[in-house]
């Protein structure tokens, strides 16, 4: 869902994409679904050799999220599963609109934008999850001395993409810091580092796993806080693989050999790192990656054991793919109460939705 380039370089802002597509897929949910959903491109279709063609969306522009599904291309275990999949570019309408109206087949996605789809009458689940922690960070640049902890946001200026979550979470960590919660904000039209470099902002959200590697690498410098750490309870950023709920209903195998080719890729990334980071770089070659910038991403996932417990993933006691429905329901529960939850109308939710009903574990094994 990217608006912006990866360089200057490799700068990209996953919580601007998401949000702004988000917007633009939820003003067109009701329109596209009265219509009937398509027919699922996996359902029928083979090409020349028998094997099942299956489109899978980026969520974004290529990156070490996505990177699973590339290994398993490059690997193999797609055809080996009798999958042909394509990975194409993220629609405008976005990722999770695609999956729900059957134009894509899978996608990546998290659980945080299922249930704020759900609320509006979408039926997506997500069907393997990635990403086992939050990974946003919240950062001014190093060079802003005024500001050394979240309390100092106080009275600053948010470069936002309009979202009521990131501001329930911004005020969240100020007022656990000690602050009052109050800030300004800027909407933000190019990439948050440029309105920080440019003082149009004092602060922004990015992604320690992506972001966070291009800054300690290319700068500028941030000094940078994360969630846990300031009160927000849960995982925002259960990323994972979703697809609709009439593919799970229709075609289980299908959704099964899919969850697990992808499994297995995301697998051999988290223990060949530096293999996987030359995959990523040599099947998305328009991404213009940086294979230094890739590894050193790789290398923060795997060190922060972002996708898991590489012990608990050996020893069986934790299975590779498993969905945080309750670290997603706490941060649920977190936005409802903060009222960040809105309606096709643009009515305010109290209701969280219920992590619980938007994710399924039974692919996986």
């Amino acid at each position: 869902m990217s608006i912006f380039s990866r360089h200057d370089a490799t700068a990209h802002t996953h919580i601007a994409g998401k949000i702004i597509a988000l917007f633009s897929a939820i003003a067109m949910l009701f329109s596209v679904t009265a219509c009937g959903q398509s027919n699922d491109s996996a359902t029928s279709a083979t090409d020349g050799s028998g094997l099942t063609k299956v489109t899978f969306m980026l969520s974004w522009a290529p990156d070490t999220n996505h990177i699973g599904v590339y290994v398993a291309k490059n690997k193999g275990y797609f055809k080996k599963a009798g999958l042909d999949v394509n990975i194409v570019a993220v629609a405008q309408a976005g990722a999770e609109q695609a999956v729900n109206n059957g134009v894509a087949d899978f996608a990546l996605s998290n659980l945080t934008n299922v249930g704020t789809y759900a609320i509006k009458g979408a039926t997506i689940k997500q069907v393997l999850q990635v990403q086992q922690k939050p990974s946003a960070i919240w950062c001014s640049l190093a060079s802003n001395t005024e500001i050394k902890s979240p309390k100092d946001f106080d009275g600053k200026t948010f470069a936002t993409f309009g979202s009521n979550e990131s501001d329930a979470v911004i005020r969240r960590m100020i007022q656990f810091d000690g602050g009052k919660g109050e800030f300004d904000k800027v909407t933000v039209g190019t990439s948050t580092f440029q309105a920080l470099s440019s003082k149009k902002a004092d602060f922004g959200g990015f992604y320690a796993t992506w972001e966070g590697v291009q800054a300690d690498m290319y700068g500028p410098k941030l000094n940078c806080f994360a969630e846990p750490d300031y009160g927000v309870p849960g995982n925002a950023d259960t990323i994972g693989v979703i697809t609709n709920d009439k593919t799970i209903s229709k075609n289980p195998e299908l959704v099964k050999k899919f969850v697990q080719a992808t499994k297995k890729g995301y697998e051999y990334a988290y223990s060949n790192p530096n293999d996987a980071a030359k995959i990523l770089v040599d099947e998305a070659p328009d991404a213009n990656l940086k294979l230094d910038f890739v590894k050193n991403s790789m290398k923060t996932i795997v060190d922060g054991q972002y996708w898991g417990d590489p012990a608990k993933i050996k020893d069986g006691s934790f299975t590779f793919g498993t969905n945080d429905v309750e670290g997603a329901q706490q941060y649920f529960d977190f936005l409802a109460q903060e009222n960040a939850y809105t309606d096709s109308h643009d009515k305010v939710i109290h209701d969280a939705p219920q992590a619980k009903d938007l994710a399924t574990d039974e692919f996986l094994k």
